[in-house]
């Protein structure tokens, strides 16, 4: 439940820092004091988007923080799922706005994404505000509540799975359909380009190897003239390499038994001969292997010219971006060949997918039906006692004729008040009174379902007075009994006077500006607030005594 809430620089709000006791208790307050600006305020931590404009004037940011004790609510999972701190006791829900723009979220003072302090704090605090009786002409809001109170979200959850799979091969079938169609069309195409590119038996390495020996055959007399005349300086009779060293080592050798040093050189120098020699060797049987070759040259020519406009044609570098062009058109081909057999295979596996998802969506609606009896009967007792002695409530449950996301039922409330009436969709019949009625007893049968620490309702009473409206305040005060926390925002004071706890909020002039303020009410206060509640302007004795009488205290 929500223990405390502290807010700075929100709005009208300087500072607010204001404890809160579990139960049932009422907050009113005169139009424009601020109601709404605390609501805005929690909605911040609930992950609503902030508007830097609600910053107050001067400040460099706005900050909320609620604390909430969680002891018995079942959040640990949560904590665990997000690698967060778990206070099994209490947790620290908070945000801050600069005005700058930017906005950071605190769990138990760790950074947050707002996606999970909106996670978390669907699972605290639920505020039901006047637009969300829209909702009551929203089949989603409709199935949702049917849901929550079937208590079939394993049957939700393993249905969902199921029609995940069961859309994902819908998917690829559409999907494998539209390219098969499509390969279908390029067969012709794609054959004749593949056998293009197997007809130039394409290797790896192929070009390089051409490209070089176009090079030694467009130079062949070049090369051979250079190779004869490297051959020559070495072998020479005169002046050759060959014989110069030779020369030199026999000289060497003549003075090595008088200087052993020259050893050394021989050595070395009898190594080059011998590696003088066999190059000479190699040279000389290059020079014989080189021999211009027109024919081969316009081979050689030919093929690169090949791989050179098959490059061009299909936009690549290199010929084993071509071969692995010829392996890709291989496989579209072989592809187009089997698509009969993968889409037979896909379409056995979407059948057997959707028989699945009906057959767990027919357990679904088994449990959405016992569920919607339920709704019917309990709101039937609770609505009567409202001032609706003739109501009629039911829940329309009609098949669909294809599976969505939330099964195959389609869901419609229908009423009536009167007696005799014809039951229509409630949103389009019920008064602004009888909706307020009817979503606050949707919300009691809620509550009993899930484990909601705090519930706030945001003058659900519009549209209705009297001993309707304090019926109305019995439920929400019955609610605040079962381990849960009810707040609710209220102009009457036949509501007010049921609470455990009064809060007021007020508006308070200085000489900065103006000011909102929120405190607990004691029980003279408590009696002078809703004496004017009753009375208006005009503090009367009656309206005292009245308010004493609501609240059940003796009359002083």
């Amino acid at each position: 439940m929500l223990q405390s809430l502290y807010i700075q620089n929100y709005a009208l709000i300087e500072k607010l820092d204001i404890g809160f006791t579990s139960g049932f208790s009422v907050i009113t307050g005169e139009t424009g004091a601020g109601k709404s600006i605390i609501l805005g305020a929690i909605g911040l931590l609930l992950g609503q988007r902030a508007d830097v404009k609600a910053i107050q004037k001067g400040a460099s940011k706005c900050i909320v923080e609620a604390r909430f004790r969680i002891a018995g609510y079942g959040l640990q999972a949560f904590f665990e799922e997000n690698d967060m701190e778990f206070d099994e006791e209490e947790c620290i829900l908070r945000r801050e706005v600069s005005a700058n723009g930017k906005s950071r979220a605190f769990i138990n003072d760790t950074p947050a994404s707002l996606a999970q302090m909106k996670l978390l704090g669907e699972k605290l605090i639920d505020v039901h505000s006047q637009h969300q009786n829209l909702l009551l002409n929203k089949e989603g809001f409709q199935l949702n509540i049917l849901d929550i109170l079937a208590q079939d979200e394993p049957l939700l959850a393993d249905y969902q799975q199921t029609y995940q799979a069961y859309r994902k091969v819908c998917r690829k079938l559409t999907d494998f359909v539209a390219q098969a169609e499509k390969n279908r069309q390029d067969e012709d195409y794609i054959r004749f380009q593949l056998e293009q590119l197997e007809e130039a038996a394409l290797q790896e390495g192929e070009q390089a190897q051409l490209e070089q020996e176009a090079e030694t055959l467009s130079h062949a007399e070049d090369i051979k003239a250079g190779l004869y005349k490297a051959e020559q300086i070495i072998y020479a009779d005169e002046g050759g390499t060959l014989t110069q060293s030779k020369e030199c080592l026999q000289t060497l050798q003549n003075i090595a038994a008088v200087y052993p040093r020259a050893n050394e050189w021989i050595e070395r120098l009898d190594s080059c001969y011998i590696e003088l020699k066999d190059i000479a060797h190699d040279i000389a049987g290059a020079q014989e292997a080189i021999d211009f070759n027109p024919t081969r040259l316009d081979f050689v020519n030919e093929r690169l010219n090949l791989l050179y406009n098959l490059q061009q044609k299909h936009r690549v570098a290199t010929v084993e971006e071509l071969i692995d062009l010829t392996r890709h058109y291989r496989e579209r081909l072989d592809g187009i060949t089997s698509y009969d057999e993968h889409i037979a295979a896909l379409e056995r596996q979407k059948a057997g997918l959707l028989e699945d998802t009906c057959r767990k969506a027919g357990k679904l609606s088994d449990a959405r039906r016992q569920s919607a009896r339920h709704i019917e009967e309990t709101m039937q007792s609770l609505l009567v006692p409202l001032g609706m002695p003739n109501v009629r409530f039911a829940v329309e449950l009609t098949p669909r004729k294809d599976p969505d996301a939330k099964g195959m039922d389609s869901v419609n409330f229908l009423f009536s008040a009167n007696k005799n009436g014809q039951l229509q969709n409630v949103a389009s019949i019920a008064s602004g009174g009888e909706i307020a009625r009817v979503m606050l007893s949707l919300k009691a049968m809620i509550a009993g379902a899930v484990k909601l620490p705090t519930i706030i309702f945001d003058e659900i009473d519009t549209g209705v007075s009297g001993s309707i409206a304090e019926k109305m305040a019995l439920i929400m005060q019955d609610m605040g009994q079962h381990n849960r926390q009810v707040i609710s925002i209220t102009h009457l004071p036949q509501i007010a006077a049921r609470g455990t706890t009064h809060y007021k909020v007020y508006k308070q002039d200085t000489d900065t500006g103006t000011n909102s303020h929120i405190r607990r009410l004691d029980p003279d206060e408590r009696v002078r607030e809703i004496a004017n509640m009753l009375s208006g302007a005009t503090l009367t004795e009656a309206a005292l005594n009245n308010a004493r009488e609501l609240l059940g205290y003796e009359n002083k």
